[in-house]
């Protein structure tokens, strides 16, 4: 009932604080023989880390990895790998003030009413800081769908506030996201995106935004009926990361206003294979794959933590302003792809050992 493990299969279960001495993830269920080794995991957290540009928070976090467990001679033994990320700079004096007070778009009241304590340094075991251990789980997830099963997920910023990006997700590159501090293979739009960032940092509020997903290379036969639908792990994934409001399969929301004739994905042969003539739903039918590609999107809202006066409540049940101090994100969205990646890996890596199984 702890809420603090993910998957069945391949299980990650994430510890940790944000101003703790250090987080991580134990990883249960990794194929045995997977050459693995702490630069692996390091490339995708470097991606994920505070203080990598000037459209991040300033705390200053190496990140550095270490694997305790679970690999022999640089390959996987088959048994846990645990991973620890220890903390080095902390500012905990930063927010001794919120230790009397419940911050607005925060989780800081409900851990208190629910468990009648709270670490609020940072946030604590709410704060975004914790899916550092996600996203190392996530980097040995993607290692091996890429060597097993020739499965690629590539995430990127669509959209940031009201400047949105038209970008076709099946042409997408891991270079092409990589390309710039906003990670919006739209190099003009990221421009854009830049300038509203920086320039809402400037006024001490901030910007939401959306990250698209796409999981490539799928084969058809991922999923399970009728709980354990891809799709339904998928959202349930993303919605458990960090500020995200919601999880949108292929056309979303926007299935509301087609007729039947326009959403269909007519089948059709190609060199003996069966493909689909558009791909409205997201690579998916009946929550089980169908080999076309897998794309979704996340919206994520602004970050909470604004330098701007708002009203709020003390622990005494007061009304009072308050203005946020320390170090936050202008926008999360750039950091949040990196994340969105892991979970999806972790998702699909799990549901592909469950289909081999099949296939036995």
């Amino acid at each position: 009932m702890s809420g603090n493990t993910f998957g069945k299969i391949f299980a990650v279960t994430n510890w940790g604080e944000s101003h703790g001495k250090a987080l991580g993830s134990v990883i249960d269920g990794c194929p045995p023989g997977i050459e693995l080794s702490e630069k692996d995991i390091q490339v995708e957290l470097d991606r994920r880390k505070p203080g990598q540009s000037k459209v991040s928070t300033a705390r200053n976090e190496s990140d550095n990895v270490e694997i305790l467990s679970g690999v022999f001679e640089g390959k996987t033994t088959g048994t846990p790998i645990s991973i620890i990320i220890r903390n080095k700079d902390q500012k905990s004096k930063d927010y001794s003030e919120i230790s009397k007070i419940y911050r607005p778009g925060h989780a800081d009241y409900t851990y208190q009413m629910k468990y009648g304590i709270r670490d609020y340094k940072g946030g604590g075991r709410s704060s975004a800081r914790t899916t550092v251990g996600t996203v190392a789980a996530g980097a040995i997830a993607k290692k091996v769908l890429k060597e097993k099963a020739g499965i690629e997920i590539i995430s990127y910023v669509e959209q940031i506030k009201d400047i949105v990006a038209e970008i076709d997700f099946n042409v997408v590159t891991p270079a092409d996201v990589e390309k710039n501090i906003v990670r919006c293979p739209d190099e003009k739009t990221a421009k854009k995106m830049e300038n509203l960032i920086t320039e809402t940092q400037k006024q001490g509020d901030s910007v939401g935004g959306t990250v698209v997903c796409v999981i490539k290379n799928v084969p058809v036969g991922l999923g399970e009926p009728v709980f354990d639908k891809l799709s339904s792990d998928l959202a349930r994934a993303m919605i458990n990361i960090n500020a995200a409001k919601g999880f949108e399969l292929g056309r979303g929301f926007r299935v509301a206003t087609l007729y039947g004739s326009e959403m269909n994905d007519c089948f059709f042969l190609e060199d003996g294979k069966i493909s689909t003539e558009s791909n409205n739903s997201g690579g998916m039918l009946g929550g089980i794959s169908n080999g076309m590609n897998i794309h979704f999107r996340v919206p994520f809202k602004p970050t909470p933590t604004i330098h701007k006066e708002m009203k709020t409540i003390n622990i005494k049940g007061e009304e009072i302003k308050f203005t946020a101090k320390g170090r936050h994100d202008p926008c999360v969205i750039p950091r949040a792809v990196p994340i969105v990646d892991a979970f999806a890996a972790i998702v699909t890596l799990d549901h592909y050992l469950r289909y081999l199984i099949y296939k036995r």
